[in-house]
């Protein structure tokens, strides 16, 4: 006979919920292997000795993490969920005759305790140490990249930078940013210098990437290690390419100063081929895997290209291929290059002159930092270059999964330095789930790319959108 159900409403129900979450639930596991305990320490300081207790700051962590974890960005729409959510309310510790925070108190401590002790930036670092420890990551093999993320501003909203100062007389977030740009070291660089500033997110840039519409917003810098996909350095930037260099040199150097020895190589796309970054390389004994980014004009020239001419360090001069003499001529620091120039009388009646130069006499120009643009054309030619580059295009990977799965296609918070703690919480989660999944020993995730252990000694199976390429697992 068939059954019906009849729908009933208890008035009360009688279970636990430590019984209701699975032993192998990612909660579980997150709240088995990362200890947050720190979170109360670090913000001791910040709370007075007297007064009605606040709320945990750690719960509030927790609670943020959830959605960093599974994609919900609004705050409003987070508590919502907890409250239905029996796993996130057993990872909170929330029980059902708790009420669960109010989605304001987010904001109040975001722009309070949490933006004053940098805790997100130290979260971000406790797990990337903790992977370390682990034997996770190997920190010799690093990737370098940069994503533009829209911001939660219009092109609309931009007005020219000199009418700042009277928009600010009725815009909170223009008086803000001016008084940023006071207490900043007047050394320092704004986020960008552009013409027109947007009055609803005035760090954001005006810029595009890949084809698309202009639009506002920043670039998300991430250093990978090539081991693991495990994200050891991030760092938001305005949306110009002439700073993704400038953040790579930072995530290096604090990955080096935590870790206590610097990488062994970088590996990055052809707009970190610069001459200054691949020069900052070089001084360090970083091996750069790096395209170098060279003018196209030369490559379709029907003229020698620098590469045909020799260098004389006991002359600083050229040879060219007739065997002629190019002199030092001075710099041009705006172009920072060497200028060289032939003599008239032995280039006019060269009979190698139609494939050098149509005036009168060849001009070279040679970048400042050539030694170090011409060591990277080197090592392109080489298999290591090749078996670098396999690995660096996880880092795309990682940020498909950034803006798929965490949902940060478009930023909601506003000014770089909330920008800056978006990132570090979703780079958080995202390190959080390998981790722990690392520490379990389970073979069955579906979040992260098939990846050696840092030692070699154990295979870790981690997610296909890690791997965009099945062929190129190693």
């Amino acid at each position: 006979m068939m059954g019906q159900h009849t729908r009933s409403e208890s008035l009360f129900y009688y279970f636990r919920l430590e019984d209701q979450v699975p032993g192998d639930h990612l909660l579980r596991l997150i709240d088995k292997h990362v200890d947050f305990g720190f979170v109360r320490e670090r913000l001791k300081e910040s709370y007075s000795d007297t007064g009605r207790p606040s709320i945990d700051p750690e719960l509030l962590l927790r609670i943020l993490l959830i959605g960093y974890r599974y994609g919900i960005s609004s705050e409003r729409k987070l508590v919502e969920e907890l409250r239905m959510h029996l796993a996130w309310r057993w990872f909170t510790g929330l029980g059902f005759d708790q009420e669960v925070p109010h989605h304001s108190t987010f904001s109040k401590n975001r722009h309070g305790r949490f933006q004053e002790s940098k805790l997100f930036e130290q979260l971000f670092e406790r797990i990337a140490a903790q992977c370390l420890e682990a034997g996770l990551v190997g920190g010799d093999k690093l990737s370098v990249d940069g994503t533009f993320v829209e911001a939660n501003a219009s092109k609309e909203s931009r007005i020219p930078r000199e009418q700042l100062a009277k928009a600010a007389q009725v815009n909170r977030t223009v008086r803000e940013y001016l008084a940023d740009l006071e207490m900043q070291n007047p050394v320092e660089q704004p986020t960008h210098s552009q013409d027109q500033v947007s009055t609803t997110d005035p760090d954001s840039t005006y810029a595009t990437k890949g084809g698309t519409p202009a639009r506002m917003g920043y670039y998300n810098n991430y250093l990978v290690d090539n081991h693991s996909c495990i994200i050891v350095g991030v760092q938001a930037t305005g949306a110009r390419l002439s700073e993704e260099s400038g953040a790579a040199e930072d995530m290096i150097a604090r990955f080096a100063q935590w870790q206590g020895r610097k990488p062994q190589s970088i590996a990055a796309d052809a707009s970190y081929g610069n001459g200054e970054f691949l020069q900052w390389l070089m001084d360090r004994e970083i091996t750069p895997y790096i395209p170098t980014r060279d003018a196209v004009a030369p490559t379709r020239s029907p003229f020698f290209g620098p590469e045909r001419f020799t260098y004389e360090p006991e002359s600083n001069s050229y040879i060219c291929p007739a065997g002629q003499q190019l002199n030092y001529g001075g710099r041009n620091d705006r172009n920072r290059a060497f200028a060289y120039i032939g003599i008239r009388n032995k280039c006019g009646p060269c009979l190698l002159k139609p494939k050098c130069t149509r005036g009168a006499f060849r001009f070279l120009a040679i970048h400042m930092n050539e030694a170090a643009r011409q060591r990277a054309r080197d090592l392109r030619n080489t298999p290591e270059f090749e078996h670098a580059q396999r690995p660096r295009k996880k880092v795309e990977a990682l940020f498909a999964q950034l803006k798929s799965h965490i949902g940060i296609h478009r930023l909601r918070l506003r000014r770089l330095k909330f920008v800056q703690e978006q990132f570090f919480l979703a780079a958080t989660a995202q390190n959080i789930k390998r981790l722990v999944r690392f520490l379990n020993g389970s073979t069955n995730t579906p979040d992260a790319c098939h990846c050696l252990r840092a030692d070699g000694q154990k295979t870790v199976s981690f997610s296909q959108t890690c791997q965009p390429n099945p062929r190129n697992r190693h």
